[in-house]
């Protein structure tokens, strides 16, 4: 909050008191200005919107100049009033960044065209900042930035399409002997053997511990969570420099309370305790915040969280009949309002409200809005079904068509570009 600026009456009082040279006082109203403006430029340079505010507003402007100056991987700052989140998509047919064919990582619950899409207008579309534009992604500082580093994505699935899109923009690149992917167990680890970097992604839909933890076969409809256990996981987590968080799919059960075991797995008698779905993420939260203070250093790291990705499975929500979703939808949603039923505001505000008393240094990637336009980005029906579809399936594609994922390439790669703006210019 800026200090009050003295009245121009009571300056003039304090100047006739003491008859001194009005050079001092002129030198250090310059020295106060700046150091305000320095101030904001934190806000700026740390923040994006109100989901980005982890910092004490009483913070002195000196300390948060500190903190600005040490912040690992910025060179450089956002353009002055700009947020990267608000926006609006514009045609841009030098897209995608890459192609789908030439990236041989993206699984086959992502390779829309290679299942059957018959177009690609979803793929030539490009996020405009209002007033500002994001920086273009640059592989080769990218890469040479992970030199010797650890990269992770946490979460679940759709942290792992974020995970292989920034695999896809940036392997490119790389020698085709120089690179690997290995997947042992919940941990996917990319190689860029020359850089000696790694790009990883690890499964944890709930960050916590839960009994969804098994990578290959975690579909379970009575989910649970245990309290306080973010050291199951977090073990895995250490000694990365850069960190993508996200969960939220997950913990939407359509029921209001959440099941939280207070004890261990193991217990043959489990005390479980139902909670409301709210508290239960803010635990997560708390936790994942403590496992940051503990364990990443932000002289050296970086941690982000990427909000809640939208999901478009009732077209009643954008004005279209009540028994549809984004099976066959084509163009995007243009009203700039548009908030879906799927994303609940309720989370959001627990997101606001946990980040905003920590004094860990986190940046919010604040995905959800922009993502919610692109009702023609899914992966509906075009991606590999690991079971065969029922003769009623087939003759109703809706109730198949996966509208939680996305294909890629596409807005997950916007995902990264904005990750990129902040990992250097935030």
């Amino acid at each position: 909050m800026k200090p009050p600026s003295p009245s121009p009456s009571s300056s003039t009082v304090t100047l006739r008191k003491s008859r001194l040279s009005p050079y001092p006082l002129i030198l250090l109203a310059f020295i106060l200005l700046v150091t305000i403006l320095r101030g904001e430029g934190f806000l700026r340079y740390i923040f994006s919107a109100k989901f980005n505010s982890h910092r004490d507003q009483n913070t002195s402007s000196s300390t948060k100049k500190k903190l600005v100056e040490r912040l690992a991987f910025a060179i450089g700052e956002s353009e002055k009033d700009c947020d990267i989140f608000q926006g609006r998509w514009v045609r841009d047919e030098s897209r995608p960044l890459y192609d789908e064919s030439e990236c041989p990582y993206i699984q086959p619950q992502l390779t829309c065209q290679e299942q059957g899409r018959p177009d690609k207008g979803y793929q030539h579309w490009r996020w405009q900042p209002s007033g500002c534009s994001l920086p273009r992604f640059n592989e080769t500082l990218m890469l040479e930035t992970l030199r010797g580093k650890r990269m992770m994505f946490v979460g679940d699935s759709l942290s792992r399409g974020q995970f292989v899109s920034m695999v896809c923009l940036l392997h490119r690149i790389i020698p085709k002997n120089g690179k690997s992917m290995n997947t042992l167990g919940s941990l996917t680890v990319f190689t860029a053997k020359e850089y000696n970097a790694t790009i990883e992604f690890y499964w944890a839909p709930f960050l916590l511990e839960s009994n969804s933890d098994e990578a290959t076969i975690h579909r379970i409809s009575d989910r649970i969570v245990r309290r306080g256990s973010i050291n199951k996981h977090g073990k895995h987590w250490e000694g990365v420099d850069i960190i993508v968080f996200n969960t939220y799919v997950w913990w939407i059960t359509g029921l209001e309370y959440f099941k939280i075991l207070q004890g261990s797995f193991e217990d043959e008698e489990k005390d479980i305790v139902e909670v409301p779905t709210e508290e239960a993420y803010g635990l997560a939260m708390e936790s994942m915040l403590g496992w940051c203070k503990k364990h990443m250093d932000p002289k050296k790291t970086r941690v982000f969280f990427t909000s809640m990705s939208p999901s478009h499975e009732k077209s009643i929500d954008w004005g279209r009949v009540p028994d549809g979703n984004c099976y066959n939808e084509t163009g995007m949603i243009d009203d700039p309002t548009y908030w879906g039923s799927d994303c609940k505001k309720s989370i959001m505000d627990v997101i606001s409200e946990v980040f905003s008393r920590s004094k860990v240094p986190i940046t919010f990637l604040n995905i959800t809005q922009l993502s919610s336009y692109r009702k023609d980005a899914h992966t509906s029906i075009y991606k590999k079904q690991w079971t065969p579809l029922t003769p009623e399936q087939v003759a109703n594609p809706a109730s198949y068509a996966d509208c939680v994922h996305w294909c890629l390439p596409g807005i997950q790669d916007t995902w990264n570009e904005l990750l990129f703006s902040k990992l250097f210019y935030p």
